[in-house]
C-alpha cells in the first residue's frame, strides 16, 4: 500500500486555515479596527476567544486540535501562541502535509463557516462584507506559496447576491477553486436553496467552473444551541460528541433541496459538494429520495425533471469521508465516482492524531481501510474525482 500512497498525489478535500489574530486588524483602515474580528483574552474562561465587536464567536483553540493532548471541547489550546505554526503558516503547513502524505488541500475558513450568524447580522454589513474580502485575499496569499497544493474556497456575502457575484468573479481571478455557501440560507431570513433568487449565483458559478461547497456548521447555530441545552443532562463531552452526528447529517436536507427544488435540473453542469458530512448515509438517502420521488408524484408534478434523484446526484453531487470504515466501503460500492477523501485538518474530529485521539495518520488509515480496493478506485477517491471537480 505504501507504493500507492507514494504514487497518488492525494487531495485532502476539507481542511481549514487557523486565522491569525491580526488577520483583519492589520488589513483594514484604522477606523474599522475595533469593528472586525479579533482575539481577546477571556479571564473568566482563561482562553483566547474570537470576538466580532461585542459578539462572542468561539474560542480560538477549539478549531486547533491537530496533535493536541486533550478532549474537545474544553480541553483545547488556551492561547493562540501555543497553536502550532502548521495551522496558520502556509510553509509550515506544507511540511505537515508531506508528513501526512498529502499532496494538495482544499482550504476552508473557520470564522466564515462556523460563525456565519455573526457576519450575517444586518447592522454594519459594509464591515462584514469587507471582512470576507480580506479573508479571501488571505487565502489567495496562501495559494501563491504553492498554487498546485493549496486550493482556496471563496467565502461570499450571500446576504447580498449582487455583491456575491462581484466577489465570486474577483476570487475566480485570484485563483480560488470554488465557493462555500450556507447549507440553509433560510435560517438567516433569506430565500431557501430551491428559490430562483439564487439562480444568478448558480449560473455564474456554473459558467466559471466554480463548484458550490456546503460545509457542515454553515446554517446558523441551532445545533450548537441544542448542544448547550443538553450539557446539564448529558455532560459536556457527551453533548459535544452527540451534536456532531447532527452536524454531519444536516447536509442530507441540503442535497434533497438541491434535487427536489430543481437546482440540479436547471444547472446541469454545476457541481455541488457536501463537505465533512461523511458518505455512509448517501446510499440510504438516494434510495429514499428515488422512492419518495415516485411515491409522492414528483415526476408528474414536474415532468420537466428528466432524471431520478439518484441520477442527478451521480451527475453532479459529491460527498467526502475521513474516519468511516465499513460505511465508506459500502458507499464506494456504487458511488466511487462521487466520493472524495478528506482529513478535516486541524479540527478535533480530524485525522491528525494527538495523544488522546483515536484518529490515525492518514496513510495508516488509507492502508487499513482502503488498501484492498482496486487501484482505479483508489485513484478516483484519493485524487481523480477531486482533481476533476476542483480543476486541479
Amino acid at each position: 500500500m505504501a507504493s500507492i500512497v507514494t504514487e497518488i498525489p492525494i487531495i485532502d478535500t476539507d481542511t481549514h486555515i487557523q486565522e491569525p489574530p491580526d488577520l483583519w486588524t492589520a488589513r483594514v483602515p484604522s477606523a474599522f479596527k475595533d469593528k472586525v474580528p479579533q482575539i481577546r483574552w477571556e479571564q473568566e474562561t482563561e482562553e483566547d476567544v474570537w470576538y466580532l465587536q461585542d459578539v462572542r464567536m468561539f474560542p480560538a483553540g477549539i478549531t486547533a486540535f491537530a496533535g493536541h493532548d486533550g478532549y474537545p471541547p474544553d480541553e483545547s489550546v488556551k492561547r493562540f501562541s501555543d497553536i502550532p505554526d502548521a495551522l496558520w503558516d502556509p510553509r509550515a503547513r506544507l511540511q505537515r502535509m508531506d508528513e501526512y502524505g498529502i499532496y494538495a488541500q482544499v482550504l476552508y475558513p473557520n470564522l466564515a463557516t462556523f460563525a456565519t450568524a455573526s457576519f450575517a447580522q444586518e447592522d454594519e454589513r459594509d464591515i462584514h462584507n469587507l471582512c470576507l474580502s480580506v479573508y479571501n485575499d488571505f487565502q489567495a496569499e496562501w495559494r501563491a506559496v504553492a498554487p498546485d497544493r493549496f486550493l482556496p474556497i471563496a467565502a461570499l456575502p450571500f446576504w447580498d447576491i449582487d455583491l456575491s457575484l462581484k466577489e465570486l468573479a474577483r476570487c475566480k481571478e485570484m485563483g480560488h477553486h470554488g465557493l462555500i455557501f450556507s447549507q440553509n440560507p433560510a435560517a438567516f431570513g433569506l430565500p431557501g436553496l430551491a428559490s430562483r433568487h439564487w439562480d444568478p449565483l448558480w449560473a455564474a458559478a456554473q459558467e466559471m467552473g466554480m463548484p458550490v461547497n456546503f460545509h457542515i456548521g454553515s446554517s446558523g447555530d441551532d445545533a450548537l444551541q441544542s448542544m448547550k441545552s443538553e450539557v446539564a443532562s448529558m455532560g459536556l463531552h457527551a453533548a459535544f460528541a452527540s451534536s456532531n452526528l447532527g452536524f454531519f447529517l444536516a447536509n442530507s436536507n441540503t442535497v434533497s433541496k438541491l434535487i427536489f427544488g430543481g437546482v440540479c435540473h436547471r444547472f446541469p453542469n454545476l457541481d455541488f459538494v457536501s463537505v465533512e458530512s461523511g458518505v455512509g448515509w448517501l446510499r440510504y438517502a438516494l434510495e429514499t429520495m428515488d422512492w419518495q420521488w415516485k411515491n409522492c408524484g414528483v415526476h408528474q408534478e414536474h415532468p420537466e425533471y428528466e432524471l431520478l434523484p439518484s441520477e442527478y446526484f451521480r451527475r453532479q453531487i459529491y460527498g467526502s469521508f475521513w474516519f468511516e470504515r465499513e460505511t465508506a466501503l459500502f458507499a464506494l460500492e456504487t458511488l466511487e465516482d462521487n466520493i472524495f477523501y478528506e482529513t478535516d485538518f486541524p479540527h478535533c474530529t480530524s485525522m491528525c492524531p494527538g495523544p488522546k485521539s483515536v484518529a490515525q495518520m492518514p496513510h495508516v488509515y488509507i492502508e487499513e481501510t482502503l488498501g484492498h480496493l482496486p487501484e482505479e478506485t483508489l485513484r478516483k477517491v484519493l485524487h481523480g474525482n477531486a482533481a476533476r471537480v476542483y480543476h486541479l
